[in-house]
């Protein structure tokens, strides 16, 4: 049972002055979190600007960013979820969701729980540009690499096994990847939310600009591996807005309080399935915070989005942090820890 709790005036103050902090200090050219919760609209908080290829435009609920590894939660996890049984179990090996994996490839052996809770075994490092000029299909060769450890011996954060899950669906689904997922949005609401790439606009964050003098990543996916796959992968690639993280978010912990179908993803999501480090955890996807009772998911961009079903609120961070600077792990980690803080307590 849900017992909805409000946001505190006071943490939603806090996380407002961290948000001008990183705008002044260049962190980000601006930045918008929505903050809810599941029986109310939700609210917004934004800073800064959307980026200076954009004029004077100002973040706001309908700003578009890149989301990078959101991508997992937004679109891998629950497709994956809705073809278990139909398609496969959590237990399928991958050689059995994929045509011509050969029975001896040392990643076929991988199942789906163990790409969804990190601890695949399959290498850490992507870097799909090395299979350039190769003939053989992706999944192939991504299956024929050695394994870096036993599958399901310890957790280490993996984006290949998502690329899987990804070719997976689109198999055993026969639509491509983004096509499924656009069902799933559209079933939500989610108008804004996409694969890219996107036709530039005041509407959209740029991210980087990987060469002197030559435009800025716009629409385009700002993961290299997502890029070679053509925007669309199941580890990253996904371009959405504030205000759609806010109607999933408020979708997910509504049926949560129902039992209805994403709210039993929810809580099936929220089931620990290995340690990252002491206190947290790594559920389904996503991380498993406060004993278990909040999921949260970053991406690379420089975006978060963080649920706590008991309490029935929800917090999406969304900036273009790379625009600047690559390190924003690190630049981010104030805003972050601010906010598990803030979703964590109770006024």
């Amino acid at each position: 049972m849900t017992n909805t709790v409000p946001w505190s005036p006071n943490a939603l103050v806090d996380l407002r002055e961290c948000l001008d902090l990183l705008t002044a200090d260049g962190t980000v050219p601006g930045s918008v979190i929505a903050h809810g919760t599941l029986d109310a609209e939700p609210g917004y908080l934004a800073s800064g600007i959307v980026a200076p290829e954009c004029g004077d435009a100002r973040p706001g609920p309908d700003t578009v960013y890149d989301v990078a590894s959101l991508t997992k939660v937004l679109a891998t996890w629950p497709l994956v979820d809705t073809s278990i049984n139909e398609a496969f179990t959590l237990d399928t090996p991958v050689r059995e969701l994929l045509p011509d994996i050969p029975a001896e490839a040392p990643g076929g052996r991988v199942t789906a729980r163990q790409i969804l809770s990190h601890t695949s075994g399959l290498r850490a490092d992507t870097r799909l540009d090395r299979y350039r000029g190769r003939t053989e299909p992706l999944a192939e060769l991504i299956c024929g690499e050695d394994l870096i450890a036993e599958p399901g011996a310890g957790h280490r954060y993996i984006n290949r096994g998502f690329i899987l899950l990804g070719l997976a669906l689109a198999h055993t689904r026969g639509h491509r990847l983004d096509e499924l997922a656009a069902d799933l949005w559209q079933s939500l609401g989610m108008t804004a939310t996409a694969y890219g790439p996107l036709t530039r606009s005041a509407r959209i964050a740029p991210t980087e600009q990987r060469l002197p003098g030559s435009p800025r990543l716009w629409g385009l996916p700002h993961d290299d591996n997502a890029a070679l796959l053509g925007g669309v992968a199941g580890h990253a690639g996904v371009f959405t807005t504030p205000a759609d993280l806010a109607t999933f978010a408020t979708h997910l912990l509504t049926s949560h309080t129902t039992n209805g179908p994403l709210g039993r993803w929810l809580a099936h999501s929220m089931q620990p399935q290995a340690e990252i480090e002491p206190g947290l955890d790594r559920g389904l996807a996503w991380i498993l915070a406060d004993e278990g009772r909040i999921a949260y998911h970053h991406g690379f961009t420089g975006t978060s989005l963080y649920l706590a079903p008991a309490t029935g609120r929800y917090l999406a961070i969304c900036t273009n942090a790379v625009y600047h600077h690559q390190d924003n792990r690190t630049r981010l980690a104030p805003l972050r820890t601010l906010a598990l803080k803030a979703i964590t307590d109770e006024p």
